[in-house]
């Protein structure tokens, strides 16, 4: 009866200590992602926005070329901000670029 006490204990212990470290280790992940999101908001919050020159209900009075006009720059703004972004992103890694980015680039540029 006494050793099923001691084991009964001894298990207790050892169930308490690993349940402590593994609070312990969810907390330090904790830690570590609300300054990883600490961070992005803060650079979220330094990029300049973009200044929207469409007035909102123009496409009400415009002919449909110059909204396609409008549709496809604004495309093309987008795909090249993405494409600076990916680029950006590779170098920050130290990644290779792809070959097409960088063609891509030289055209723009």
């Amino acid at each position: 009866m006494a050793l099923a006490l001691l084991f009964v204990v001894l298990m207790g212990l050892k169930v308490w200590r690993d349940g402590t470290k593994t609070l312990h280790a969810v907390t330090a992940v904790g830690d570590e992602l609300s300054a990883h999101w600490a961070d992005r908001e803060r650079a979220a919050a330094q990029k300049p926005t973009a200044v929207r020159t469409a007035v909102p209900g123009a496409a009400i009075f415009a002919t449909p070329e110059q909204m396609k006009d409008d549709y496809l720059a604004a495309k093309e703004e987008r795909r090249f901000a993405r494409l600076q972004r990916r680029v950006a992103r590779r170098k920050e890694r130290g990644q290779l670029q792809s070959l097409r980015d960088i063609n891509a680039l030289e055209d723009v540029g």
